[in-house]
């Protein structure tokens, strides 16, 4: 029951943050926006991308202890 509870909580976390990363895209795809907002909104996705990685990466080395 443990490792179902980590599992959904992985994927919940994962969703919440590809869709904040899928916001700021479209965002910039469907205004006009200067060049400085544009460079922190592509700061803004590496920080998310970086984020989902590190979420996966933890998830993975609990895996073992809950099996």
């Amino acid at each position: 029951m443990e490792f179902l509870g980590s599992t959904l909580d992985m994927i919940g976390k994962v969703m919440v943050a590809y869709t904040a990363i899928r916001v700021h895209h479209r965002f910039w795809k469907e205004h006009r926006v200067d060049e400085k907002v544009f460079s922190e909104m592509k700061r803004e996705r590496y920080i998310g991308i970086l984020g989902i990685v590190l979420i996966i990466i933890g998830y993975l080395l609990q895996v073992p202890s809950k099996l």
